[in-house]
């Protein structure tokens, strides 16, 4: 879907939710975003490590967001998936889910021959012990999913620098660039984690729609 806004993904998310409950498609919605900070229901203020003058000077919007989880950065060179999926009858157990969706992205990596792996009492997605995506959702009434991963594709990770990311102090984020030693685009691997996605879920067929849902 290209660059939006994170306020603009908001609405947008609420909408499709809105749309999944009264019978419409299950989504995966795939972006990118401007520079901004979300802080989830579970975050600690103390994460945040710049004042909003100081994140405003930089170009940083902060966001106080309905989904689990600590505080993230979103930016440029980072692929952001919004899965709206109704998770009834038979997967209405959201740490499943959560499994689930970083199965996605270990299936992914496996794409360019790199092992992701999973850590204890840590939600995400890790290569060699640095951090490449993490996880925040939502499920609302009905068993609607929102929110989602973010996976470091060519992120300027100076950002993160910015925060204590997902409240871990003494883990390293990382990227496929630098994993790669080479540049990867953030369209080839919506490309990829779209297949990925289907193949973790069970979808025989994905449509995609370039530009929007």
């Amino acid at each position: 879907m290209g660059r939006l806004g994170y306020d603009a993904a908001l609405a947008l998310q609420d909408r499709c939710v809105k749309e999944r409950r009264m019978g419409g498609l299950d989504r995966l919605l795939l972006l990118e975003h401007p520079h901004v900070i979300t802080s989830g229901s579970g975050s600690d203020p103390a994460h945040v490590l710049l004042s909003a003058e100081a994140l405003a000077a930089r170009g940083i919007e902060h966001f106080e967001t309905g989904r689990g989880g600590d505080v993230t950065y979103h930016g440029p060179g980072q692929l952001v998936g919004y899965p709206i999926l109704d998770l009834k009858p038979d997967r209405k157990d959201l740490h499943a889910y959560l499994r689930a969706l970083e199965g996605v992205l270990i299936r992914a990596l496996a794409f360019w021959h790199l092992d992701g792996e999973r850590l204890p009492k840590h939600t995400g997605v890790w290569v060699g012990g640095a951090k490449v995506a993490a996880l925040g959702v939502r499920v609302s009434s009905g068993w609607i999913t929102s929110h989602g991963f973010a996976l470091n594709v060519n992120t300027d990770l100076s950002y993160f620098r910015t925060i204590v990311p997902c409240g871990i102090p003494d883990r390293e984020v990382t990227s496929l660039t630098r994993l790669l030693g080479q540049e990867v685009s953030v369209e080839e691997t919506g490309e990829v984690v779209a297949d990925a996605f289907a193949a973790e879920f069970g979808y025989g067929q994905v449509v995609r729609r370039p530009g929007g849902p």
